[in-house]
């Protein structure tokens, strides 16, 4: 997975996995965390023969740039990067691809270019943005699973992770244990080579500082309350496949409960017996699903 090194109109650098034909339709796969463009390593391997594969280290994440200040980190920016890719590598129009984090990109994305410039949108464990703020605010399992948050929101440990890396923060947690290959050591090391640069570390977490969203305490009341600021989006008509893992352990399944209301064309895959970083975890299941979809969607 070769990376070359390109440069946005917004002066941000990324360094970016671009394979296959250029005159193939385009994917671009957006990666969450704490990962990389290696999240998406079995799919580019298995369609780049037909589709250009276009995946980015994102903003504040390993090589790729790294500003500073928390307000180099909200949406609007992190969602411009990925129009401002497109751009700069001649591509009018893709199919985007997002997990985790980078599947709450690929939601704002798609939702934004549909009709012009996003075909098809592929979510893999990336909720949905109203039904996602709703259960935080009602649901008690996914309040309790998304606790995490506040804590990557804290500044207090900001000097011990820039000196020790991500691990001084999430050493022990389900997202680390979760993350790191169990049986591939040559990606486990280098996943956390890549979690031992503090300053990467730092642009990581920032993607929690800068969202709007609402994660209230454990204990707050199970109700939306009146001055709750919930996001307000367009319903998204282009065709979608989200493909779920059932076993998420920082996203409950009542996040696809409902998707059908907020998203006309919708194809949902269940994933039983598996956790939360399903492109790795189950790579055959989410090539079937993805090659399936694309083909039928062509």
């Amino acid at each position: 997975m070769r990376q070359k090194r390109v440069t946005l109109a917004d002066g941000i650098e990324l360094d970016v996995v671009d394979e296959g034909p250029r005159n193939a339709p385009a994917l671009i796969f957006l990666h969450g965390f704490p990962e990389s463009h290696r999240t998406w390593r079995h799919q580019i391997a298995h369609f780049s023969g037909i589709y250009r594969c276009i995946v980015p280290d994102q903003r504040g994440y390993r090589g790729s740039s790294k500003p500073q200040g928390v307000e180099s980190y909200t949406p609007d920016k992190l969602i411009g990067d990925i129009f401002l890719l497109a751009d700069a590598l001649g591509v009018e129009k893709f199919t985007i691809v997002g997990h985790d984090w980078g599947g709450a990109l690929a939601w704002a994305i798609a939702m934004r270019g549909q009709g012009t410039r996003v075909e098809r949108a592929i979510l893999a464990n990336a909720a949905h943005p109203v039904i996602y703020a709703k259960l935080l605010w009602t649901d008690e399992k996914q309040r309790t699973a998304g606790q995490y948050m506040r804590i990557y929101r804290d500044t207090s440990r900001d000097d011990e992770i820039r000196e020790h890396g991500l691990m001084a923060l999430i050493g022990g947690t389900s997202n680390a244990t979760g993350a790191l290959p169990q049986d591939d050591p040559e990606e486990r090391a280098a996943t956390l080579a890549d979690w031992s640069d503090g300053e990467a570390a730092i642009g990581m977490l920032n993607w929690y500082r800068a969202t709007p969203l609402a994660v209230p305490p454990a204990k707050a009341p199970l109700e939306i309350p009146p001055d709750a600021k919930l996001p307000r989006v367009p319903r998204l008509t282009i065709p979608t496949l989200v493909i779920w893992a059932m076993d998420d352990h920082a996203l409950t399944p009542g996040n696809i409960e409902g998707l059908d209301e907020h998203v006309e064309n919708l194809t949902l895959i269940r994933v039983e017996g598996c956790g939360h970083f399903i492109p790795w975890q189950a790579p055959d299941k989410v090539n079937a699903a993805m090659e399936e979809f694309l083909a039928r969607t062509a």
